[in-house]
């Protein structure tokens, strides 16, 4: 038996949730009644039943800490005097708690089904800002401390009251802490207390797949890839668990089954323990992930005894991000990337807690920004990282650990709670996030100050847990201390070097400083590729004041010495948006924010939105030549930064008559193109009036525009 999984959503109702989940009932049912010998061999097969608790909860903030001694948490509890909010929740966009950062509970209640006892059920917060403590039934199921962006899960199989209505409630403490990260008030970036990220039931049988990480190594020579798959498996019954563990590979694309040489392995778990297995395959004519190509698979990967099995689903990307020579180099191909950064949480009437409708909308328009590599200073939301995945966006994803006051009052070595947290932070991170091929770096930390002693330690703890989790990506820090004594930072210990450049609008000076920069970085380290990963305008304090041709001039004019220099592998302009930030210089409330982007909070365009697309681009010009419409294109594509061939594209032209009438379409397929090349088109129209003027589209294989050319006669 395979079942489709479930979700509940704040439109089902609870009649509707008893009759559609019957088919977890019975499954899990089937499950205990196939453990006698009489049952048939046939095992029945279940992936988790993901069972969504967004949607309606109670709402209180407490700022007295009083909760806790009131029993807020209890079954019998009325909550009726509290707020109805919907979760995914944040209340900093609640003008009346904007400014509010302390402890606040939240309550509802579930139904669980008779059926879910012969089976684990298992609770996931996806992430809560930054402080949860979690209840069921009034029984404490867990708490996730100083950890504001990772997912948890708790296991509350055995709080339940089965068949019947169940209570959760979750306190929060967002207040600023010294003892996490980001440190105190050390972040510019919207700190969000709430519930903003989904949450669900997991329903499982007893014995389950936690997670699997799965590493797939192309041999780019011979076209099949290597796979490593580790899974990591438990057992909640009070009997041994005797089976097999096997796994099947799907193309995302096709929905074929793949060959791959493998066989199913013998697997033992002890009564209410775990057990972790790894399994090597190979993958033949494997397709190649890139940003202009994005192919996925999917692994179903399976346990079964014979007469119970469970299945968990992941998707990959089979690809190769690697440095050589000193730069960059995407399945075999020398790159140079470029790319803004996106700030989330930055629009007033969403915050932290944005719908999947606006994380689509943001990344569409970096897309048509001709974003291919970005960075984030926080853990992304997972439908994040399924868009970067499935559209086509490199990413590094980062640890909260931002500014120099992160050490203060700190000596040698990092503070111990400071120290752990950051890795604990780090290794939720990598677990949840690794099989992701759009991220292809892990940043560890933000303009900490790299050449102090507890900043420099801190890093490369960090440094040496991540390549101890996973060996294969690549990891660095952006740092803001490279002007003097390069070679003292912490960022010499990194994969490459990060360098966030302001010249012009937090430090003094002009392009020509910035090229003297970075030669002086080049020269500290002339092995590494160096990646700007920042630089901008900001109009954040009285002597800058916010007008877009200021941003539009640092853009063109860094951007110009940038291409002047080979080691450069990369930029990414900060950034895509102004965002919400409690240091904010501008707004109040819910609009506090600073003026950084080409967009604003609520998304709309500046006149550098443009600029930077033309920017972004991979082709440097487009030029026509037109005779009785025939027209004769001329493309010419970068030979610096952005640098990557053009594979797959298509050139397409709209003819618009009169009265601004789309009246024909001509396209054609391009060649491949390599960088620093001009390649000639010719496209011939049916009509016989002249055109208003003719839009001129370079496509990406993804669909998305990456060069416009409007030609009027």
């Amino acid at each position: 038996m395979e079942f489709a999984p479930f979700t509940l959503n704040r439109m089902t109702s609870r009649r509707d949730f008893l009759g559609k989940t019957v088919a977890i009932t019975a499954a899990l049912a089937a499950t205990a009644a196939q453990a006698s010998p009489s049952t048939s061999s046939a095992p029945s097969r279940l992936t988790t039943e993901l069972v969504s608790l967004c949607g309606k909860w109670r709402f209180q903030v407490d700022p007295q800490n009083a909760g806790g001694q009131a029993s807020w948490y209890t079954s019998d509890f009325s909550s009726t005097t509290w707020h109805d909010v919907e979760v995914p929740h944040t209340w900093q966009v609640d003008p009346a708690r904007a400014d509010y950062r302390g402890v606040a509970w939240y309550r509802r209640e579930f139904d669980v089904l008779p059926g879910w006892r012969e089976g684990a059920v298992r609770i996931e917060f996806e992430a809560v800002f930054h402080t949860a403590t979690v209840w069921v039934n009034g029984q404490l199921a867990g708490e996730h401390p100083r950890k504001g962006y990772t997912a948890f899960v708790f296991d509350i199989t055995r709080l339940l009251h089965w068949g019947q209505s169940n209570t959760i409630a979750v306190r929060v403490d967002s207040a600023f802490n010294e003892h996490m990260l980001p440190r105190g008030l050390s972040s510019d970036w919207a700190n969000d207390g709430g519930i903003f990220r989904p949450v669900q039931l997991l329903v499982s049988p007893k014995s389950f797949i936690e997670g699997v990480d799965i590493e797939a190594v192309p041999d780019l020579s011979g076209g099949n890839a290597a796979l490593m798959i580790s899974a990591r498996c438990k057992n909640t019954s009070e009997k041994p668990w005797a089976g097999s563990a096997s796994f099947r590979i799907v193309d995302e694309e096709t929905g074929l089954s793949v060959p791959t040489d493998s066989e199913p392995v013998k697997l033992t778990i002890k009564a209410g323990a775990s057990q972790a297995l790894t399994l090597k395959a190979g993958l033949s004519n494997a397709k190649l992930w890139h940003f202009d190509s994005p192919c996925l698979y999917r692994l179903e990967f399976s346990i079964t005894n014979g007469r119970e099995e469970h299945q968990f689903d992941t998707t990959f990307g089979v690809r190769k991000s690697e440095i050589k020579d000193g730069a960059f180099h995407l399945n075999g191909e020398r790159v140079r990337l470029m790319g803004v950064e996106r700030m989330a949480g930055s629009h007033p009437k969403f915050g932290m807690a944005e719908p999947a409708e606006w994380i689509d909308h943001d990344h569409r328009d970096l897309k048509h920004l001709n974003c291919v590599f970005t960075r984030v200073h926080w853990p992304q939301d997972k439908r994040v990282l399924d868009y970067c995945d499935r559209q086509g966006i490199l990413m590094q994803s980062e640890v909260p650990a931002w500014g120099p006051d992160t050490f203060q009052g700190m000596t040698a070595q990092p503070d111990p709670d400071i120290m752990e947290n950051g890795l604990e932070q780090l290794r939720e991170m990598i677990v949840r996030d690794r099989n992701h091929p759009s991220v292809v770096v892990w940043g560890l930390c933000n303009e900490i100050g790299g050449q102090d002693p507890p900043a420099y330690q801190f890093a490369r703890r960090m440094l040496e847990e991540a390549k101890r989790l996973d060996p294969g990506r690549l990891c660095s820090y952006a740092s803001n201390s490279l002007l003097s004594t390069p070679e003292r930072d912490v960022a010499g210990l990194m994969d490459f070097i990060e360098a966030n450049e302001y010249f012009g609008t937090w430090q003094p000076g002009t392009a020509d400083d910035v090229s003297k920069h970075l030669d002086a970085l080049h020269a500290a380290f002339p092995g590494k590729p160096i990646v700007i990963s920042e630089y901008g305008y900001c109009a954040c304090t009285p002597d800058r004041p916010e007008g877009d041709e200021h941003r539009i001039s640092i853009l063109r004019t860094h951007d110009a010495v940038i291409r002047s220099k080979d080691f450069v592998g990369g930029a990414i302009f900060f950034c895509y948006n102004d965002y919400r930030t409690h240091v904010g210089d501008r707004g109040v409330g819910a609009l506090r924010q600073r003026v950084h982007g080409v967009v604003d909070v609520y998304g709309a365009q500046k006149s550098s939105y443009p600029i930077v697309r033309e920017e972004l681009s991979p082709v440097e010009s487009l030029t026509v030549e037109n005779q009785l419409n025939k027209f004769r294109v001329f493309l010419r594509t970068r030979s610096n930064v952005p640098r990557y061939r053009l594979r797959g594209y298509k050139l397409r032209a709209v003819f618009y008559g009169q009265g601004e009438v789309p009246v024909d379409l001509q396209e054609v397929e391009m060649p491949e193109v390599g960088p620093g090349t001009e390649a000639v088109f010719d496209l011939a129209f049916t009509q016989s009036e002249a055109p208003l003027r003719v839009q001129f589209d370079v496509f990406r294989p993804t669909g998305f525009s990456a060069y416009s050319l409007d030609w009027k006669p």
